[in-house]
């Protein structure tokens, strides 16, 4: 485990506790995207001005993650959140997040969550921060999406968190440059995925990244992952 996530950890209990009794004091806003017949995007804005943003996959569970944040100590982040697809067929869903399996797809999806909805953010919102206060965020199949996203687009997302990521994609024999600063957790009950994990932080590790590879006792799921995305943030814009 790393030293600065764990020094994170202590006393995220019970925070983390308050933040799922509490009302979040920040507003969620929805919009639905002609993208794929309809597309949901919620963003969590926080209650001070933004001086932050991550940007995410799997919007239905990532968006409702701000009170976890209002429980923390870290910047007004806002969290935009963009719904995965309603196909039951996982593959659907895989093939949007990683680029191993449907080019098509993944680009199509990619032009989405790149262009239009950062568009959208920056007109509705007047939010468009620099890279090193913009995150792009996944968990499982997702976190594939949130890897691809930062080394396909350094310059848009300066920081990547990704919790317990599938095996779809996996490091090129040449990492591309210049990488995100990457922050990868994944539970000791889940090792298919710690070992994915494992080999993303290796492989950027080698090719002088900025990692932080966190392993702690969890499985797979929800409230394993929300109670990392706190740490994540403070780790890449500060407390």
């Amino acid at each position: 485990m790393d030293d600065r996530a764990a020094v994170g950890a202590n006393g995220l209990e019970g925070a983390l506790e308050a933040a799922r009794a509490d009302p979040i004091a920040g507003e969620l806003v929805t919009e639905t995207f002609a993208y794929d017949g309809g597309r949901q995007v919620t963003v969590y804005v926080p209650p001070d001005p933004p001086e932050a943003v991550v940007f995410a996959g799997d919007g239905q569970l990532i968006s409702q993650w701000g009170g976890y944040l209002e429980a923390a100590d870290v910047p007004p982040t806002m969290i935009v959140a963009a719904y995965r697809t309603d196909d039951e067929d996982e593959m659907a869903r895989i093939g949007e997040y990683s680029p191993s399996f449907d080019e098509e797809r993944f680009a199509a999806h990619e032009r989405f969550f790149v262009h239009d909805v950062r568009g959208w953010v920056r007109s509705r919102f007047g939010v468009a921060l620099p890279a090193e206060r913009t995150a792009v965020c996944g968990v499982s199949a997702s976190g594939e999406l949130s890897i691809a996203m930062g080394l396909r687009h350094p310059d848009i997302y300066g920081a990547v968190f990704s919790a317990s990521p599938g095996a779809g994609y996996r490091p090129p024999a040449v990492l591309p440059s210049p990488l995100p600063r990457t922050y990868l957790v994944a539970g000791t009950q889940e090792p298919f995925f710690l070992e994915n994990a494992t080999r993303w932080a290796d492989a950027l590790r080698n090719a002088g990244a900025d990692v932080v590879m966190n392993q702690r006792v969890g499985n797979h799921g929800d409230p394993f992952w929300a109670g990392e995305f706190p740490l994540m943030v403070a780790w890449a814009f500060g407390a």
